[in-house]
């Protein structure tokens, strides 16, 4: 399997590679699948992944739990690093394709007061949504790669009948 394979699979569609990349074979190691559990733990766990809904949450944590990715996947790889680089390659990417352009935006916004305007806070949750769909596919991959079940999805499903539910 390709980086290219390996993106279509997972349907992360706004991820840009370059030809020679996406050509690249993707051999993950075990310090990859380290790694990527580690991403996955942090990603399963958080609004980024997670439904906000209308009624509840706050815009400004939600903006930082995204934004708390960068320095989440920094830590993953100054301890994983060099061993982990198919891992490094993906998490590169995504936060330089996917995070990036939405924390710029809403940092600016937020920033400019935003969040105190319901209609802001309405297009934000909006955004947050459309990235939360790409980080959820990130997840499935992250998943995928250290060999672990995909919690995701199964994770928002509230109408499932469940004993522990409230």
């Amino acid at each position: 399997m390709t980086f290219g394979d390996l993106f279509k699979k997972w349907k992360l569609e706004s991820i840009n590679l370059t030809v020679g990349f996406a050509s690249i074979e993707f051999a993950p190691t075990e310090d990859d699948q380290v790694a990527a559990w580690d991403m996955y733990v942090e990603l399963v766990t958080r609004t980024t992944t997670q439904p906000l809904q209308p009624e509840t949450g706050d815009e400004k944590k939600a903006l930082e739990s995204v934004y708390s990715l960068f320095e989440t996947t920094r830590n993953i790889l100054k301890e994983k690093g060099r061993k982990a680089d198919q891992f490094t390659k993906i998490a590169i990417i995504v936060l330089n394709q996917i995070v990036r352009p939405f924390t710029a935006k809403w940092h600016k916004k937020e920033l400019d007061g935003a969040f105190n305007d319901l209609d802001e806070c309405r297009r934000f949750r909006e955004d947050l949504k459309k990235i939360q769909k790409e980080l959820r596919a990130y997840t499935g991959l992250l998943a995928s790669i250290a060999d672990v079940e995909n919690l995701t999805e199964i994770s928002q499903d509230r109408s499932l009948d469940c004993p522990f539910s409230t």
